[in-house]
């Protein structure tokens, strides 16, 4: 796999998503976002260049929801999907999601571990 640079910066989380493909669902949990992506495992392996649907869950209970991603590389129970379809009012919050966590990094950390506890505080 030739290196490319990433457009968008990628941040650390720890979200949990749910995700379609086809007739199969899989559940399991973001570890990294950007504008245009996820990082993630769970129960239903993907493989490269599937099409997948999958909904995440912000620390507040917000939901993403992305109608179409495809798999760009996958290795066992983990693999990273590029957003492919998306509605407006889902990415506007996911950038001001983001945008969040380039300003307040030390706060968007803590509030991920406060809604890991179950103790959820909306931001």
């Amino acid at each position: 796999m030739p290196f490319s640079i990433r457009k968008f910066r990628r941040f650390p989380v720890q979200y949990a998503v749910t995700y379609s493909a086809g007739p199969f669902q899989g559940q399991g949990t973001v570890w990294n976002l950007s504008c245009m992506g996820w990082r993630l495992s769970g129960d239903l392996p993907m493989c490269l260049g599937e099409t997948l649907s999958l909904t995440v869950t912000l620390p507040n209970d917000q939901r993403i929801v992305v109608p179409e991603a495809v798999v760009r590389w996958s290795r066992g129970q983990e693999f990273a999907v590029e957003n492919v379809l998306i509605e407006q009012h889902n990415h506007v919050r996911l950038q001001h999601y983001v945008n969040r966590l380039v300003r307040e990094p030390e706060r968007m950390s803590q509030l991920v571990l406060t809604a890991q506890s179950g103790n959820r505080r909306p931001f």
